[in-house]
């Protein structure tokens, strides 16, 4: 993701000037942004002070996180699960054999496109 050249506190100083009265034009102009950057700031950071937004970001990290560690989970069960399913018509033991774990491993690394560790 591109990261942005301006930080929290220079975006804050530059939504500041603009409501002290500075137009538009020329803020953009002054720190060479485009008028729809500085609209776009308004949108989203209006009426947040600096701790707010550091709060923001921190919280949206944590999500994608968390979305990440989902996924990674939901993969792991549906491997589990097809592997489960796979077993009910053959006369597999609930003690599984190595030459049966490895064969699991080759249908999940074939059919999900997971790593080798992960099967």
């Amino acid at each position: 993701m591109k990261t942005s050249r301006f930080s929290d506190a220079k975006i804050m100083g530059i939504l500041k000037q603009a409501e002290n009265g500075v137009p538009v034009s020329e803020l953009c102009r002054e720190h060479g942004m485009s008028s729809a950057s500085f609209y776009k700031w308004r949108a989203k950071y209006g009426g947040l002070d600096s701790s707010m937004i550091s709060e923001m970001k921190s919280m949206a990290d944590e999500n994608r996180r968390l979305k990440k560690m989902y996924a990674e989970m939901a993969m792991q069960n549906e491997l589990l699960k097809d592997a489960l399913g796979n077993s009910k018509g053959c006369s597999w033991k609930k003690v599984v054999q190595p030459s049966q774990r490895r064969k699991m491993a080759r249908r999940a690394i074939n059919k999900h496109n997971v790593s080798i560790a992960l099967a």
